[in-house]
């Protein structure tokens, strides 16, 4: 790469402004590539914006939003909201309306603390008056005593869950082993009448013989309940097939496969050829998100397999910084299927029995695997998959919002500057976990599995 010095020269010669600070990411297999330098992808002389010619002008974002369908509308008022949003209403309304919702929002906030207080409370109850009785399974059943204790509401709400939970077909988890949690005796969140509304309709498609995906991705759009995720990502990522009856043998072969690759490919880390691939991947794993999770020691050694083994197989991209952020996603979810925890960035990873971690291991891989597929042109040489991409918001951005676009332009900040970044790493470091997992239940939507894939 250019000097610092040689760098200046050439900006001063072009007439154009030095970028602000800007972190650029390049492949560990790769001469290094700087695309704002790079002369026949971008320009570096300034231009007025194109806006593209329109029989009508969208000028203002409502008139966007009104012909835009947004993933995180609820769906079913759609209607309704739109009717909301094309009232005029003067700032007085709307502050009124504002400040109610701020309210509100903080009475359910207080609300929500008094009940898990209250559960804290009686589950310290309940553990010192029950008595465990272990079975050959391992498992821990309640006593009769605690039994006694439950009011009829309690038993009415768990039977609701139960006959729900029937229609869920069983997925590719392994037996039952000492130290893993049980998700048919666990105690569940109570749900709102809507949540259980949309779990139900994702449990009745998933409970068929053949999974229609293409009706999978539509409800997945809105969000996928945590109950139903892991089995619709691996569905929606090309990983199980929509046969129930195949995706047992499906994942007994696969998980096999990817320890066969670790056997085979592992021990090269060290060597010369790969040595460079894999002191990047160690650089970048304990700058992940989030943070708590990344500094436990196994969850390093988890993905730094993943990722050396990734990178070998796909020579023609290697190991690029970014990639690493792409495992979190699939890996937490993966790990969610056999912990309770709301918060999994605090769980301790290490206590989970050594066959499950190795499942969701081999699970994460593949199911990253199959999302790279698809956008692998983001991190070959250049990576012009993603300037592509940056220069789409581009032009959004100058057809919904162009007192935006001529700031920008105006002070000469280029969007790959900003939005690079963005792209690169799927928005996974600019939004916190919960809302990223969210993403990506309607990124699921375009997902769809390529032919005669490299892995």
């Amino acid at each position: 790469m250019a000097s610092d010095g040689g760098r200046k020269q050439f900006w001063k010669r072009s007439g154009a402004k030095v970028p602000g600070s800007i972190q650029h990411v390049y492949g560990a297999q790769h001469p290094p590539f700087d695309p704002l330098l790079h002369g026949t992808l971008i320009k570096t002389v300034s231009k007025p914006p194109t806006t593209p010619v329109k029989l009508k002008k969208v000028s203002t974002f409502q008139e966007f939003e009104s012909n835009t369908s947004d993933a995180w509308d609820l769906g079913d008022d759609d209607d309704e909201l739109l009717a909301i949003a094309a009232e005029n209403l003067n700032t007085e309304v709307v502050m009124e309306t504002a400040h109610k919702v701020i309210q509100n929002h903080s009475k359910l906030q207080e609300q929500h603390k008094l009940q898990e207080e209250q559960l804290q409370e009686e589950k310290q109850v309940e553990s010192s008056e029950l008595s465990s009785i272990a079975y050959g399974d391992n498992r821990l059943v309640k006593s009769v005593s605690e039994g006694h204790t439950s009011s009829s509401s309690d038993n009415a709400s768990e039977n609701s869950f139960m006959q729900r939970s029937q229609s869920l077909p069983q997925t590719s988890t392994p037996p039952l082993v000492s130290g893993m949690i049980d998700h048919n005796t666990s105690v569940t969140p109570a749900l709102t009448e809507r949540e259980a509304s949309r779990l139900d309709k994702f449990k009745q498609l998933l409970a068929g013989p053949n999974t229609d995906l293409e009706e999978l991705r539509k409800l997945s759009w809105s969000g996928i309940p945590k109950q139903v995720r892991p089995i619709a990502w691996k569905l929606l990522s090309g990983y199980l097939p929509a046969n129930v009856d195949r995706r047992e043998s499906t994942l007994q072969r696969k998980r096999k496969e990817y320890f066969a690759f670790v056997e085979q490919y592992y021990d090269s880390r060290n060597d010369e050829s790969h040595q460079d691939t894999y002191r990047q991947i160690h650089i970048d794993i304990p700058r992940m998100s989030p943070e708590v999770l990344r500094l436990q020691p196994k969850v390093t050694e988890i993905f730094e397999r993943i990722l050396f083994i990734w990178a070998i197989r796909h020579p023609a991209s290697g190991y690029v910084q970014g990639i690493n952020d792409l495992v979190t996603p699939f890996f937490v979810v993966f790990v969610c299927e056999y912990i309770e925890e709301e918060e999994v960035e605090n769980f301790d990873v290490s206590s989970l029995p050594e066959e499950v971690l190795q499942n969701i291991e081999a699970d994460s891989y593949w199911c990253m695997s199959k999302l790279l597929d698809g956008i692998q042109d983001n991190y070959t040489f250049a990576q012009p998959g993603i300037q592509k991409k940056v220069k789409m918001l581009e032009e959004l951005v100058s057809r919904i919002d162009e007192q935006v676009h001529r700031h920008l332009d105006q002070h000469e900040v280029k969007y790959l500057q900003f939005a690079f970044r963005w792209m690169n790493n799927l928005l996974m470091r600019e939004v916190p976990l919960r809302c990223t997992i969210r993403l990506w239940d309607t990124y699921q939507y375009f997902i769809k599995p390529v032919e005669n894939p490299v892995c």
